[in-house]
């Protein structure tokens, strides 16, 4: 069934790396040579699972109808110490600013910020060690060898939250999209009626004819939206990487100052990192104020944010607003830190329809290595320690490691 927007940034996936191969217990026999010993090949590394940056997807669609990402499973060890083949790796490409998260706890487990960069997200199951290994001299003919290791399976929800550096933030009908629909090339729906706006919106202002900055404009907030009312705590997430936030609230509000406080509050129930952010308010619709009324309602504005008046339909004080955020995005105090502290997913933000979706059972590949938690067991079935891993099987990264940053490259 065909969803109704293209624009998807909430998915639920499941992805498997694959098993480690089992090692080879093979024994040399070949003419005048009865009893040549172990020469057991290794096993192959299952394959991992890799997430990579891509600044030319918007959304998260290409993964709505493709909820199963598996790598291949690491084949065995052959004789004559020949290593069986490693599993073949699965990219998931995703747009810049998304972040993962554990299906079942709503942990943070890594996110993509840039174009190009690559984050391991589940390792591959080592392969196990042929006999020609555990060969000893007192143990010339070791009969057995090491299984491989069984993969990661994980259920994951991917979220998008865009990257752009000024965040719209009001009331439905405040004149967000009117803003962004003027000030740069972008057609967001526009409408005399609540809610116009069903999916965030990006556009790239320009600024003194060289510069430029990216605004997004996301559905309007209401009164109880950290709560789940209306449309903006699905879209809230979206402001949660901007470098300044541009509140908007229309010239013919009752209470300019209510109403701004209840802005404030929904973003710092939210998340209470958003306070932090560095503000600009700008009161829309005043294509027909006077400067005397002007200057009388500067007495009701609210204390400790810059204020601008302006209308987007007379192009009257966006100048003066696009000068005062470009002096605000610059400010070395406001820029978008490399690393943004995430916070595990909260249960009122995630998207139920996701959360219940249940995957079909799918079974895995043959079965090439039992698991064996990364132990040997010989013929007694006894288990035997870590130490028989060789150096080059060794894994002491982190689970969820960024393996390639483009600007980490050197030039």
């Amino acid at each position: 069934m065909a969803t109704e927007s293209n624009f998807i940034d909430y998915v639920k996936i499941l992805c498997r790396s694959g098993n480690g191969g089992a090692g080879s217990a093979h024994l040399h026999r070949a003419k005048y040579m009865p009893k040549g010993g172990p020469d057991g090949g290794d096993g192959g590394r299952g394959g991992h699972i890799f997430l990579k940056g891509n600044s030319n997807l918007w959304t998260l669609i290409h993964l709505k109808f493709t909820r199963h990402i598996f790598a291949t499973n690491g084949m065995p060890g052959y004789e004559n110490q020949c290593t069986g083949k490693d599993g073949e790796d699965r990219t998931i490409e995703v747009p810049c600013g998304t972040a993962v998260y554990d299906a079942e706890t709503g942990q943070f487990l890594c996110d993509v910020t840039r174009d190009g960069q690559v984050v391991k997200l589940l390792k591959g199951g080592r392969g196990g060690l042929g006999n020609t290994h555990f060969k000893t001299a007192t143990r010339q003919t070791p009969r057995f060898a090491q299984p491989g290791e069984h993969g990661v399976e994980k259920a994951i929800i991917l979220e998008l939250k865009l990257l752009a550096d000024v965040g719209l933030v009001g009331f439905p009908n405040a004149g967000k999209s009117t803003l962004l629909s003027v000030i740069s090339a972008a057609k967001p729906k526009i409408a005399n009626y609540p809610f116009t706006t069903l999916e965030p919106n990006l556009g790239i202002v320009t600024y003194r004819g060289q510069q430029s900055f990216v605004m997004a404009d996301i559905p309007g907030i209401i009164e109880g939206a950290s709560e789940g009312r209306g449309l903006g705590l699905r879209f809230l997430r979206h402001i949660e990487r901007n470098a300044v936030l541009l509140f908007m609230i229309p010239a013919d509000a009752d209470d300019i100052r209510k109403e701004y406080a209840i802005l404030c509050n929904e973003l710092e129930t939210f998340n209470p990192d958003l306070v932090e952010k560095p503000r600009v308010l700008a009161i829309t619709k005043c294509d027909m104020l006077d400067d005397e009324l002007i200057d009388q309602m500067r007495d009701e504005l609210p204390d400790g944010i810059e204020a601008l008046f302006i209308s987007s339909v007379a192009q009257k004080g966006l100048t003066e607003l696009k000068d005062l955020l470009w002096r605000t995005i610059n400010d070395e105090r406001n820029r978008i830190p490399e690393s943004t502290t995430m916070r595990d997913l909260d249960e009122r933000h995630r998207v139920k329809e996701e959360d219940n979706f249940i995957f079909e059972a799918k079974p895995e590949e043959s079965d090439e290595a039992p698991d064996a938690g990364g132990k040997m067991l010989d013929e007694d079935e006894r288990e035997w320690s870590e130490e028989y891993w060789e150096e080059d099987f060794r894994d002491e990264n982190e689970d969820f490691q960024v393996v390639s940053d483009p600007d980490d490259a050197i030039v």
